[in-house]
């Protein structure tokens, strides 16, 4: 799978059945070439006007499951906010 097609899904925390929102980018670790995390935007403040006030980085090992458009996760929403 490539990145950018990570970008076209939409994650889902299976904890609170709550939409987090699209990949936006991944963290890569340099030294072995593995994916470590996911990167949603958080919501953005003031309709979005503001830009956002957080972003989401999800631990890839908290990933459950991925689809053809979704990805689930189960994480708190308060461990995963940077």
């Amino acid at each position: 799978m490539r990145i950018c097609e990570l970008r076209e899904k939409e994650v889902i925390n299976i904890c609170d059945c709550k939409r987090l929102g699209c990949v936006m980018d991944v963290d890569i670790d340099v030294c072995t070439g593995q994916v470590t995390a996911l990167i949603v935007p958080g919501p953005g403040r003031l309709c979005g006007l503001l830009g956002k006030e957080f972003e989401y980085v999800i631990p890839w090992r908290c990933i459950r499951q991925m689809g053809p458009d979704i990805i689930l996760v189960e994480v708190s929403e308060e461990d995963v906010r940077r």
